[in-house]
């Protein structure tokens, strides 16, 4: 048996504009979400939140599904 995946919105600031490292302190995640819609609903809030700040940025990324 096999349980369904989980979505999380992960981000925050950066140091550079070449988006390797996040600024100490300013790393979020959110989550877990059940569906892919979810994490996109957290996600646009989010990004919307932080639009005038050019080094944020957040992605979704899905968590694998794991046996039981």
């Amino acid at each position: 048996m096999t349980k369904g995946s989980n979505f999380w919105v992960i981000g925050g600031e950066f140091g550079s504009m070449n988006f390797h490292k996040l600024v100490e302190g300013s790393a979020q995640v959110q989550g877990p979400f059940k569906t892919r819609k979810e994490a996109e609903d957290a996600w646009r809030v989010v990004s919307e939140e932080n639009r005038h700040k050019a080094g944020v940025r957040f992605s979704i990324v899905e968590e694998p599904s794991r046996a039981a």
